[in-house]
């Protein structure tokens, strides 16, 4: 699958890994590691920003604990109609992009989110677009926080393969994100597995 493929694959999702099968889901084990991990090292008003937000469910579940400054990214614009509707006070108060975050992010300016998070997203960035990752250390001023799966998952993370494919469907691969946010000068603070994902916790030095 190339990159064209790759993101069209997600900007025209529906039932199973869509956005408004996330948003039925709603808040679970990873929306609430996130907001411990705020809890102890973000302020209230920080500028947050999650890569592939969907509906918007672990944004959602920030806002309720108190985080006012919430940005999220989708390229599946289902996402914003489906947030709208089950969680219509976060559409109201953030700011919500559609696009793919490889065109997105290197407009952003240098150090402009104090914390920038994704889940399970970055698993999916195909290698010809892992320049992307650098882009996400510029923009970050304070944290840089993954939950991405590491094997944690019975079926998903454990292949010798550089990639694996999920139901037959989608590619994941399979990257050292402690490795490839170290390489980049970030600081590794923290490492929490998770019974799907794990989350790590870097900091921009």
């Amino acid at each position: 699958m190339d990159p064209d493929d790759n993101h069209h694959t997600w900007a025209e999702r529906s039932g199973e890994y869509s956005p408004e099968y996330y948003a039925e889901i709603g808040a679970n084990e990873v929306s609430e590691t996130l907001a411990a991990v705020f809890d102890h090292y973000v302020a209230s008003d920080a500028a947050i920003l999650e890569l592939g937000c969907s509906s918007g469910r672990h944004l959602e579940y920030l806002r309720k604990q108190g985080y006012t400054d919430l940005t999220g990214i989708d390229l599946n614009d289902d996402s914003f109609e489906v947030m709208a509707e089950y969680f219509p006070r976060l559409m109201e108060t953030g700011t919500f992009h559609t696009g793919a975050i490889e065109e997105y992010l290197p407009s952003v300016p240098e150090d402009h989110f104090d914390v920038v998070y994704s889940v399970e997203t970055l698993q999916h960035v195909h290698p010809d677009d892992e320049w992307v990752f650098e882009e996400i250390a510029r923009v970050g001023s304070d944290l840089v926080i993954t939950a991405e799966n590491e094997g944690n998952s019975p079926n998903r993370g454990r292949t010798e393969s550089m990639v694996s494919s999920v139901n037959d469907d989608f590619p994941l691969y399979h990257r050292d994100w402690k490795a490839v946010f170290s390489e980049l000068g970030l600081a590794h603070l923290l490492c929490e597995p998770g019974k799907r994902d794990t989350v790590r916790v870097f900091r921009v030095v």
